[in-house]
């Protein structure tokens, strides 16, 4: 191998990439990087659940997967270790959230260092048990004429901590929990990897 090309290896942002379900926004994230857009690699995909579509996506793109089951463990604290021993093991230097719907237990050496993404405009319609059709059923049913989604570093509680990138779009007449998820989702799209973008160069400098 060419020393340009191993520098450049070992400076692309290693990534964890946590799930819960389906895995759509780990499969963005890897198309973004296999499209050139983003300078990172996917060391590992672990999922909270087993034998979900999101875990079959990330076999079949060749990635590292771990199943750690919430059940297993005895409290958040215990289970949050067994997750970042895998993150450590691969040496991830990012943890990203992507559907991952258990509250984790950041240790120090990670703060500053796990994003998450929410699809509403934080900190509207975030907290505990605000996930998927429920935010956008609750931003319907507030009557909001505008909706988005954020990407922001996780910290200790659910949806708060400091907003990295925020994409907003109208919610039309008409709208339901549906079309409202899917005009958010593309803007999660885009909004992920750049954020994944914006803290790349503290980390890997």
């Amino acid at each position: 191998m060419q020393e340009g090309i191993s520098v450049q290896l070992r400076k692309r942002l290693r990534l964890a990439i946590l799930i819960s379900g389906g895995g759509r926004t780990m499969q963005n994230i890897a198309q973004h990087i296999d499209q050139g857009k983003l300078d990172a690699r996917i060391n590992v995909v672990i999922s909270s659940r087993p034998e979900v579509v999101g875990l079959e996506r990330a076999r079949r793109l060749g990635l590292e997967t771990h199943v750690v089951e919430r059940k297993s463990y005895g409290d958040a604290s215990q289970f949050s270790q067994a997750i970042f021993d895998h993150v450590r093991q691969v040496q991830a230097q990012l943890v990203c959230l992507g559907g991952w719907l258990s509250l984790l237990k950041i240790p120090d050496d990670f703060a500053g260092r796990v994003l998450n993404i929410h699809p509403a405009l934080l900190p509207n319609f975030g907290g505990k048990g605000m996930y998927g059709q429920r935010v956008h059923e609750a931003v319907l049913a507030a009557g909001c004429n505008v909706t988005g989604c954020t990407v922001h570093f996780a910290d200790q509680m659910y949806d708060t901590g400091p907003i990295v990138v925020q994409r907003s779009c109208p919610v039309e007449a008409g709208d339901t929990a549906q079309t409202l998820s899917e005009r958010v989702f593309a803007l999660e799209c885009e909004a992920y990897p750049q954020a994944i973008a914006k803290v790349t160069q503290g980390l890997t400098s």
